[in-house]
């Protein structure tokens, strides 16, 4: 019988190299497909600032890598550039994003059209059945509808970045690591001598890599340094530009002690765009850090059919937050008005809202505005 083929995703890092030898265990026909997203050579002229490895850039590094996993467990290697897919769907938005004083997710937009987009036509064209990746969650199918569920290791699970995902991008698509915890996959590699068996996780956005976050932003977007307020409208200091500052920010504020003040932390509570005015309050449980509503917009959900009325489920507002009861209800536009059953901290425009229903992931959208007592949150 002729086995069925599968393209995954290898990334030079061992989730994927594990995710490769375990289909191969599984009786696939298994071929590696290595996506190169970033043009390293020609951004390094506009950041002024080369990758941190003069001699090899940290992207080459893991095509190396993913070519010594492929040798070692005798698949075929594929390699192809998306680096204008990802700048028009995926840079671009990630820039426009902090032009506006919002803090963007590009890790879900690349998933969305590089990783189960771009990649799937390439690997179609390669004669792909499946398409497999190295995240941890799973899928299920019931009837005619692909679900998807947490990965079993809920310190790892990646659903929150695979939230925009469609029935269509959902069919095919295996996550043999998902099913498994992170332990496992490090044992797995290691008994097999996977040669990236302990190669260090990759943390951050893959364009910025281990650059500083300020500088990469300055070479893209104008800065306007402006006030610090204190929550009572005192100037306390000031700040080098509104895109580099998050709700619920605490580190790189450079506000010292005030005589006037607590000796308590400071954290950004707010943003006046208008103004240019950073807006920062003291203690950690800020009254003006909570919302209990949210509208979210751009959603994006997952089953076949959507809930009519309201519907009480669970959401994440940042990935690794807790689960947070809400209820949800359409608007005309197709927005999501989610109430919160408890008051949630930092809810942040920009940012992804998941919802689940157990170990379901109901798909998710970008958080528009937020709310608290019936009052706008101004972020």
């Amino acid at each position: 019988m002729k086995k069925k083929k599968v393209i995954v995703g290898l990334s030079g890092g061992v989730d994927s190299s594990v995710a490769a030898y375990l289909l191969l265990q599984q009786g696939y026909d298994v071929e590696g497909l290595f996506m190169r997203n970033w043009d390293s050579a020609a951004n390094n002229d506009i950041l002024g600032n080369p990758d941190v490895n003069n001699d090899v850039c940290p992207q080459e590094e893991d095509f190396i890598d993913a070519q010594k996993v492929a040798d070692h467990l005798g698949i075929k290697l594929h390699r192809h550039d998306f680096v204008g897919e990802y700048w028009d769907n995926v840079f671009t938005y990630f820039i426009d994003e902090y032009k506006k004083g919002r803090t963007p997710n590009p890790d879900i937009l690349c998933n969305k059209y590089i990783k189960f987009a771009a990649f799937r036509e390439v690997a179609k064209e390669l004669g792909a059945e499946y398409f497999a990746y190295g995240h941890y969650a799973r899928t299920r199918v019931n009837g005619e509808e692909v679900e998807m569920l947490r990965g079993v290791d809920n310190n790892k699970d990646q659903t929150y970045f695979l939230s925009q995902l469609t029935q269509e991008q959902l069919r095919n698509t295996l996550f043999p690591v998902g099913e498994i915890k992170k332990p496992e996959v490090r044992r797995i590699a290691l008994e097999m001598n996977i040669p990236t068996a302990t190669k260090k996780d990759s943390t951050g956005v893959c364009f910025i890599g281990e650059r500083n976050f300020k500088q990469f932003l300055m070479n893209y977007i104008y800065t306007k340094p402006g006030d610090i307020c204190a929550d009572d409208g005192v100037v306390i200091g000031r700040h080098d530009g509104l895109m580099y500052y998050t709700i619920g920010q605490r580190k790189g504020l450079s506000i010292g002690g005030h005589k006037d003040y607590e000796n308590l932390p400071w954290f950004v509570i707010g943003k006046d765009l208008e103004n240019n005015v950073l807006k920062v309050g003291q203690g950690i449980d800020h009254p003006d850090l909570y919302a209990d509503k949210a509208i979210i917009e751009d959603v994006n959900w997952i089953p076949l059919k959507k809930f009519s009325g309201e519907l009480e489920c669970s959401a994440k507002f940042r990935y690794r937050q807790k689960d947070t009861k809400v209820i949800l209800k359409w608007t005309e536009d197709g927005n999501l008005v989610c109430n919160m059953l408890a008051p949630v901290r930092a809810v942040t425009p920009g940012q992804a809202a998941v919802f689940y229903h157990g170990e379901l992931c109901l798909g998710g959208g970008i958080i528009q505005a937020a709310y608290f007592l019936g009052e706008l949150r101004k972020y």
